[in-house]
């Protein structure tokens, strides 16, 4: 007979930092989600959860598990088991060690404590038979790089008799309700010049300084557009040039620079209203003759859930029941809820931990945050529907 692991947010959380599951997208050679999800699978069984492993892609699965009663207003528990690189971190990385107060490990915050606690909390809920609802634990593959694992289950990969009414992505929140956080766009602009030798200043067009233009015309952009787009939690729009390159050697006037470009967005923009505004901003450009290109490389809507919607309602009461402070706030970075919120289902983000900790050198979650988490998350699942 299967020992049961012990119902507990600590102790799950050691076990699941301990599993190397480095996203081999972002880390060569990385061994990604397999281990960690067949680990976790193995514990939700335990625990009398309803488990699938579902490979998302080779070596990429997710973990699904149910419970509670089969198809009563369905609430999704959504966190990601890959975590980033460990080069330059100042502790071991996957040897997780306790200290004032505190688990340091990598994916500590970011985000196996938030996974730990929705688990735990679902799970004691269940075993006290106090769940007056179903609950789906999804723990994904690849939020890191394309959340092809997030995609995946809202692409058709929900079981087809639970129709969720809500998300919580246990992201690190520092126990703040976040209902909006920024989207981003990512552009390439390709600025054309003329090779030559870097004597010949009557035959070469020097791309680079061709494409200082541009930037100015981006700065202008910002400081008269996107500093006047603000939202209430989330500060003002905004772009950064990323990455620029051009040219071969100190002697030859670069025949091409490739300039790429974020654009955090808010929500209300739309990423083809996006679009259309970089385009506009090129248009002049051209028309001055410089010769430039631009593509979309990617993009990933905001987040933007209503702060009276029932599932951040719930999350706040539940906060108070918990003696936890009722902070509403917002986050800088992208998540998997605007996923969720985009294919209908209304999403929140709750967690321990501190985002701005996520792919640091020194990462941490506090341990009164880790049992905090839980008792807020247990107080939602078990509130009357």
């Amino acid at each position: 007979m299967t020992t049961r692991f012990p119902l507990d947010t600590l102790a799950l959380t050691r076990a699941l930092v301990s599993i190397d599951s480095r996203n081999p997208s972002l880390v060569p050679g990385g061994p990604g989600e397999a281990a960690v999800a067949a680990f976790l699978a193995e514990v939700l069984s335990g625990w009398d959860f309803e488990v699938q492993v579902v490979e998302v892609a080779p070596g990429r699965p997710n973990v699904l598990a149910r419970i509670g009663p089969r198809g009563v207003q369905p609430i999704v528990l959504n966190g990601h088991l890959d975590v980033v690189g460990v080069e330059g971190m100042t502790h071991v990385a996957f040897d997780p060690s306790l200290r004032d107060g505190s688990l340091y490990a990598r994916g500590s915050s970011d985000m196996k404590g938030g996974i730990a606690a929705m688990c735990v909390a679902a799970a004691r809920a269940a075993q006290e038979g106090r769940l007056p609802r179903e609950v789906l634990v999804a723990a994904v593959c690849d939020e890191e790089f394309a959340s092809i694992g997030t995609r995946h289950l809202l692409a058709g990969g929900l079981p087809t008799d639970c129709q969720p009414v809500a998300a919580i992505v246990t992201e690190p929140t520092r126990l703040a309700v976040v209902p909006a956080h920024k989207g981003f766009a990512w552009f390439e602009f390709n600025v054309a010049g003329r090779a030559a030798h870097g004597s010949r200043y009557d035959v070469g067009v020097d791309a680079n300084r061709r494409a200082s233009r541009l930037i100015q015309a981006l700065d202008t952009y910002e400081r008269e557009v996107l500093r006047d787009r603000t939202h209430p939690l989330l500060g003002r729009a905004s772009l950064h040039v990323a990455m620029m390159s051009g040219g071969t050697g100190w002697s030859t006037y670069a025949e091409h620079c490739v300039v790429r470009v974020e654009r955090r967005t808010l929500p209300g923009e739309e990423t083809a209203g996006v679009e259309q505004e970089i385009a506009a901003l090129c248009e002049p450009l051209r028309e001055d003759g410089l010769d430039v290109h631009v593509r979309l490389e990617c993009a990933q809507p905001p987040l933007d859930t209503a702060a009276q919607a029932d599932i951040v309602r719930r999350l706040r009461a539940a906060c108070v029941a918990s003696s936890v402070p009722d902070a509403v706030d917002g986050l800088w970075c992208w998540t998997d809820a605007a996923l969720f919120a985009a294919a209908g289902i209304p999403a929140v983000c709750f967690g321990p931990g501190d985002i701005a900790r996520a792919h640091s050198a020194t990462e941490w979650v506090e341990l009164d945050q880790l049992h905090a988490a839980e008792r807020v998350l247990h107080a939602v699942l078990t509130a009357p529907i």
